[in-house]
């Protein structure tokens, strides 16, 4: 049997989930996209693009996460995130397509906060601005195995403080980062439970994504292909509602949308691919 994990008397304050009807596990509800007329939607935030380099990029892509088979025990659900208190405020990438920034200074922050025990609050701003060159588009798309390279490359990244100074001070580097076992549920949950918050890539190219309110999100539509994933997250925690297992995600679109600015998604199926493209940094 696995031991009684202790969490931080601490949750996230999202609203009540309500009760989910026999036929749909989510609600939709009014959020600041719900006004844009098709093809408005979620489409100008999503912007993970894809290459052939996604497919082979460098790293341990397909590496076995450190304890994914080794018996580690893992709590079975976890309501909140994994490691409370590893986790900034909901930010809004508003019409800039930077989710990809969003997702690793999510992670970076994360990993941070575990290593340390202070929360500080990580610059999306320098890797728009600066990444270029490691083919990430600023507003246009990019993809966070690039955003790492970049701060394993220059030395760190700044604090959001910092850069916004433009004293440029680095408040975190990283040595490396892990691609998660691709497609393997109980590699992401070790990755989280072990190393926090990971960055994931999904696919949230329907508008049942764009006007999600509540409950769990499971969408018959989605794709979980490398190829079809356009959107960059953070995945903070899982747990189980009215039997139905989810990741708990953080999405950048401000706390207006979704519930809180988060969504839980099925894990069923790995419905919309989030368990596809998971990774997490390696501090220095």
């Amino acid at each position: 049997p696995c031991p009684t994990v202790a969490l931080a008397p601490f949750c996230l304050p999202l609203r009540a989930l309500g009760p989910c009807s026999a036929r749909c596990q989510s609600t939709c509800g009014l959020t600041p996209r719900a006004g844009r007329a098709p093809g408005q939607g979620a489409a100008p935030q999503v912007t993970v693009t894809d290459s052939p380099e996604r497919a082979a990029k460098p790293g341990s892509r397909g590496a076995r996460v450190p304890g994914a088979a080794a018996g580690l025990c893992l709590p079975f659900s976890c309501s909140c995130p994994v490691f409370p208190g590893a986790v900034t405020p909901v930010k809004d990438q508003a019409v800039c397509g930077s989710c990809w920034s969003f997702a690793t200074t999510g992670a970076m922050e994360g990993a941070l906060f575990l290593k340390t025990g202070v929360l500080t609050p990580l610059s999306q701003q320098v890797l728009i601005d600066c990444s270029w060159g490691f083919g990430n588009f600023a507003c246009d798309g990019g993809e966070e195995w690039r955003a790492y390279e970049w701060i394993k490359k220059h030395g760190g990244i700044a604090s959001t403080e910092s850069y916004g100074s433009y004293k440029g001070q680095v408040r975190a580097a990283i040595t490396g980062y892990v691609n998660v076992t691709s497609g393997n549920v109980t590699a992401v949950k070790t990755a989280l439970y072990k190393h926090g918050p990971v960055a994931v890539s999904i696919d949230a190219s329907h508008k049942s994504f764009s006007f999600y309110s509540n409950g769990v999100y499971y969408e018959p539509k989605c794709a979980n292909t490398t190829g079809a994933l356009d959107h960059a997250v953070l995945a903070v925690g899982y747990g189980v509602l009215q039997g139905e297992t989810y990741w708990l995600v953080k999405n950048s679109w401000s706390t207006y949308w979704g519930n809180d600015g988060y969504i839980l998604m099925a894990m069923r199926d790995n419905n919309c691919g989030v368990a596809t493209e998971a990774t997490y940094p390696v501090l220095a």
